[in-house]
């Protein structure tokens, strides 16, 4: 295989990795190559990625670990955006934050076991709306990120503590979770937005 071909299988392996990020190992082992060849590649590839004309997605490597990245000089941008979305989440995002929330410390992995989809994008808009946030990492194989659930989830739902979720044993779907979030999610978010209307 040419090179040019790893360098853009590694492009498409950090954007599915996500916040986890890969380390020379993980990389090697998905290419089938050595591990020395490994770093050559990336070196090669952070230099490639480096001289692009696009900088809004940057490589970065934190503790071993390469993973693609908004570029900090543009944040006051990324947080507009965020700050501009809409107030409500999706049901799939509700599901993934309820999985939290009641199984916390948990993988994306985890997640994605039980909903059985990726929640990459899910775990990504909860996070910029800080209602999870990272809190460790599993002692495994890639020593993946452990998300749990912030202050502001515990303001947004009404909660002092994560004794007072609703008792599993009583909900037999997730979808019935999900109804639970959702009511109470999108009800304290009408409420708040209802208050600063009435404040200008």
């Amino acid at each position: 295989m040419e090179e040019t071909n790893y360098l853009d299988i590694i492009e498409g392996m950090l954007y599915l990795a996500g916040d986890d990020g890969m380390d020379i190992k993980q990389i090697a082992g998905v290419l089938e190559i050595s591990k020395k060849d490994a770093v050559l590649l990336m070196d090669k590839f952070m230099e490639r990625y480096e001289k692009k004309e696009l900088k809004g997605i940057v490589l970065v490597n934190f503790g071993g670990r390469y993973k693609l990245a908004t570029n900090s000089e543009y944040f006051a941008y990324y947080q507009k955006m965020v700050e501009q979305s809409s107030a409500n989440l999706s049901n799939a995002a509700l599901e993934t934050l309820a999985i939290i929330a009641y199984n916390q410390p948990i993988t994306r992995v985890g997640i994605e076991d039980i909903r059985g989809v990726g929640c990459d994008t899910m775990i990504r808009k909860l996070a910029a709306k800080a209602l999870i946030k990272e809190v460790g990492r599993e002692d495994s194989p890639g020593m993946p990120i452990l998300y749990g659930v912030t202050d502001e989830f515990m303001d947004t739902f009404g909660l002092t503590s994560l004794d007072e979720l609703p008792d599993l044993a009583d909900i037999i779907e997730v979808d019935e979770q999900e109804d639970i979030f959702a009511t109470k999610y999108h009800e304290d978010t009408n409420e708040k937005i209802e208050g600063n209307n009435e404040s200008h």
